[in-house]
């Protein structure tokens, strides 16, 4: 165990964000860190993979991403979307501040990097894909800010922008090797159970793969594989 401890990454830095940034930016938090440690456990897997694009969709401080790239060894590209333009800032600053190179553009979901008009078009090629998406239940009218709001107003169901998701999501993958985790609330699974949120994304395996509890909220770490 102190082994494996031992090999575990250290998540990247962030004392050049400041109080002020987090007025406009999600801090890291539990789901963050969770999301991580799922990342981290699959390590050897997504090594193995040579994934030659990731992208983080919504990506907050750009925690994620940097992680992810340190975590594959800078190997590949990396690209990271959020409807927020602080955002945007905060996470190239994150990965200039630990010495790692993405690509960040303000997006709502992935709108500005598919098509033919997109700068960077990632079209069936996302080989790892990554979305702490807004999960809270919150009402309709305030889903679709580009403030901090974007980061956790889910709708009903905390399920709108997720949903929403699941339509793009067949057209970013790479076939058959490409895999997806995603961050849900017990309150986003409508059955109860993971039933629905798999049917979501035909043609794919849905795992529980980290859970934990903070505060009120059940947190889980779904990973997506093809079939």
């Amino acid at each position: 165990m102190a082994d494996q401890e031992s090999s575990y990454l250290p998540t990247p830095k962030i004392d050049h964000l400041s109080a002020a940034d987090y007025d406009g930016v999600y801090e890291p938090a539990e789901d963050t860190f969770l999301l991580l440690d799922a990342l981290q456990d699959d390590r050897e897997a997504l090594l193995s993979q040579r994934p030659q694009i990731c992208l983080e969709i919504g990506c907050g401080s750009g925690v994620v991403i940097t992680f992810l790239a340190q975590l594959l060894q800078k190997q590949g590209k990396f690209l990271a979307t959020d409807v927020n333009p602080r955002c945007v800032a905060a996470a190239i600053r994150t990965a200039e501040a630990n010495d790692v190179s993405i690509e960040v553009v303000q997006s709502d979901l992935v709108t500005a990097c598919i098509g033919d008009q997109a700068a960077t078009n990632v079209s069936g090629a996302v080989d790892v894909l990554v979305f702490n998406p807004p999960y809270v239940v919150t009402p309709s009218a305030e889903v679709g800010s580009s403030g901090i709001e974007a980061s956790w107003a889910g709708g009903i169901d905390g399920r709108e922008v997720i949903d929403r998701f699941f339509k793009v999501v067949p057209t970013l993958l790479t076939p058959k090797t490409g895999r997806l985790y995603l961050v849900v609330i017990d309150q986003n699974l409508k059955s109860g159970t993971t039933e629905d949120i798999t049917a979501a994304l035909p043609g794919y395996r849905c795992e529980v793969v980290k859970a934990r509890r903070a505060g009120p909220e059940r947190l889980k770490i779904l990973r997506y594989t093809a079939v």
